[in-house]
């Protein structure tokens, strides 16, 4: 398949190249920064960003919303929402 974008470079706000499945964890951070976070069943997201000291809880995120944070973690306690697909 060609690629007719393969010679621009990547940025923060270009589309997803990656969609990885998030699990959330207290302790484990994600394995790669994302450029979103793709939520597929609403509810609450407790995440922290990359240049954040402390946690914050993202509430009554709508299913199917898209949250431009780049986040290195998504933790378990206190997240509801479902189906969360990190997008890089």
């Amino acid at each position: 398949m060609s690629d007719p974008f393969q010679s621009f470079t990547d940025s923060p706000v270009g589309p997803a190249r990656t969609a990885i499945a998030v699990v959330p964890s207290d302790n484990i951070a994600l394995p790669r920064l994302p450029k979103a976070l793709y939520i597929g069943g609403g509810g609450d997201v407790t995440l922290r960003c990359v240049d954040s000291a402390a946690d914050v809880v993202l509430s009554a995120v709508p299913a199917g919303s898209v949250l431009p944070v780049r986040v290195q973690f998504v933790r378990a306690t206190g997240t509801t929402a479902t189906a969360i697909v990190a997008l890089g």
